[in-house]
């Protein structure tokens, strides 16, 4: 991206931080804007176009509100989910440094600009803030709020009341131990936290009001101050090393030609070197584990993001890897506006957003999981003749015919990507498996385009025990339907480790030994992003549950799976 630099105008915003030293103080009518002969342009000559809501143009790059929040798996809730730029410039730094960020806001209008010391990380729906700090104007108020990587909400929000100016200057200074904002004659101070302890920075902007008519970032610099110093990184490449003899991949392509696959997380990905290399080298397929789930790539009504979507699209293209993408109906992970939208509405809703994102992807991704989880976890629903359908926003509209409907919209959308309808707890024989056998049968007579079903195969407790001979059995029962069958989401709980290990082996060799099983895909590449970590947590209590441990260390099951591969 190249925006066009043009004079200093509207609102000038000068975010100072001071790792250690003296005072870095603007003055409002100073130009606000590090020495030209020592600074570096953050904005021209870098990739700032898949920031969410960001239009490059030759003025800047101008935000629009992206409304984005992460409810609850019950559907409550709903916490800011504000974009960062993932793909584009970070800094690194050491000491004092200062960063000048040229603001033009329209009058009613707010804007927000984002520092961060890490990328958030999204856990299973539930986003882990890590240190950093928000500054936002609007007409009569500037507002700090400081993360201090301890909790979901900030640790310090600070406002001052005033009347903005056209063009005003902002001034955040780290210094002594204090985050200080100054605006004119106002001034805020807090204890600093250790903000951007990690020597980098990550930037996000957004409108905190959510308006497509948004702000212009018009220029973005910093230099270092005092003996400081700042270089700008551009994000990495997505292109990485080819895949080593011993690797998962390499080992499942001389075996069967099997895909062998693990959901994705996008934020981590240009942030966490070794964790987009581990991920190149060993799965040949991806899931895209939330970046694509309707509530992030679906915000507002009138809003897509499909960045983080994108990026692991894009990701998996430069590294032969195949996607299998997540997923485009869910009773879950539903933003708040379709949750509330009358049933009369939600047919035209879900047709719209099938069409939309299975064809922004069209021609990109193999698979689709279409419907995900539609059967119930009540007892009552499979009793008296109940066909066993989980009860929830599209059901409740449509039925079981929202199920045809989604798969119809999907063939339609995309015709060369196969179609899943995926599910846990489908390893065992019981009335769900008779439910969901049920149910995929009437879908075939009904000519419904669905092309197989996957089985999560989420391991969490004792009785959620896996066994080759119950699993063949039931990819059986699917290929005499004319329906593939995948190991979608398979995780096992990792005490013991040799319990674990087995687990992991038996559905692969479940797999294999099974023409229908088409990929074999773990959820989540290793424990230090993995879904199980509890929610709320600071630092994050991780789970255990994946082969590669919080270090991305091979596990025993890892190793258990290499021994199956290379048999």
């Amino acid at each position: 991206m190249r925006t066009r630099p043009r004079a200093w105008l509207a609102v000038a915003v000068v975010v100072t931080v001071v790792a250690a030293g003296g005072w870095a103080a603007v003055s409002a009518g100073d130009d606000a804007s590090p020495d030209d002969r020592t600074a570096v342009d953050v904005l021209n000559g870098h990739d700032w176009t898949h920031l969410a809501g960001a239009t490059v143009g030759p003025g800047g790059v101008r935000i629009a509100g992206t409304g984005g929040r992460i409810v609850r798996q019950d559907g409550s809730g709903g916490r800011p989910n504000p974009p960062v730029n993932l793909r584009g410039p970070r800094l690194e730094v050491r000491g004092p440094v200062e960063i000048t960020a040229g603001v033009d806001r329209p009058a009613g209008r707010s804007a927000v600009l984002t520092l961060s010391g890490d990328v958030p990380v999204v856990y299973d729906e539930w986003r882990h803030n890590p240190p950093g700090l928000a500054v936002t104007v609007t007409d009569s108020e500037l507002r700090l709020e400081v993360w201090d990587g301890r909790g979901d909400d900030p640790a310090v929000r600070r406002r001052a009341t005033m009347t903005a100016p056209a063009a005003a200057t902002v001034t955040v200074t780290r210094a002594d131990g204090q985050l200080t904002v100054r605006l004119g004659d106002a001034g805020l101070s807090v204890t600093d936290p250790g903000v951007f302890g990690s020597g980098r920075v990550f930037f996000g902007a957004d409108a905190d009001d959510g308006a497509t008519a948004g702000w212009t970032l018009t220029s973005l610099r910093a230099a270092g101050l005092d003996g400081g110093s700042v270089t700008v990184v551009d994000a990495p490449p997505l292109a990485q090393p080819a895949p080593p003899p011993g690797s998962l991949r390499v080992l499942a392509a001389a075996r069967r030609a099997l895909p062998i696959g693990a959901a994705v997380a996008a934020e981590p990905l240009l942030a966490d070197d070794d964790y987009r290399r581990l991920t190149a080298a060993h799965f040949s397929m991806l899931t895209t584990e939330n970046a694509v789930k309707p509530q992030f790539v679906h915000p507002q009504p009138d809003r897509y993001d499909f960045t983080g979507g994108d990026l692991l699209v894009d990701f998996a293209a430069a590294n032969g890897i195949t996607v299998h993408a997540h997923t485009l109906v869910f009773g879950e992970a539903n933003p708040r506006w379709m949750q509330d939208a009358p049933a009369d509405r939600r047919e035209r809703i879900m047709l719209d957003h099938i069409s939309a994102v299975a064809g922004h992807y069209r021609g990109r991704v193999a698979e689709w999981d279409v419907v995900n989880e539609p059967l119930s976890t009540e007892s009552e629903d499979y009793e008296d003749g109940g066909t066993g359908l989980r009860r929830h926003l599209w059901q409740q509209a449509m039925g079981e015919t929202y199920i045809d409907k989604a798969f119809a919209a999907a063939r339609t959308a995309d015709p060369g990507a196969k179609l899943y309808l995926n599910d846990f707890g489908l390893e065992a024989d019981g009335e769900r498996w008779d439910a969901l056998l049920s149910l995929v049968a009437r879908l075939k007579k009904r000519g419904v385009p669905i092309d197989g079903v996957g089985f999560e195969a989420h391991i969490h407790e004792a009785g959620d025990r896996v066994t080759a001979a119950v699993l063949q059995d039931h990819f059986a029962d699917l290929a005499r339907l004319g329906l593939s069958a995948r190991v979608s989401e398979i995780d096992v709980y990792g005490d013991p480790a040799a319990g674990q290990a087995e687990q992991y082996a038996t559905a692969l060799t479940a797999c294999l030994a099974a023409p229908n099983c088409t990929s074999y895909t773990t959820w989540g590449v290793t424990d230090r992003y993995g879904s199980t970590t509890e929610s709320g947590t600071y630092p994050p209590r991780l789970g255990d549950d994946l082969i590669f441990d919080r270090d991305l260390a091979p596990k025993a099951a890892f190793t258990a799976l290499t021994r199956v591969l290379s048999g």
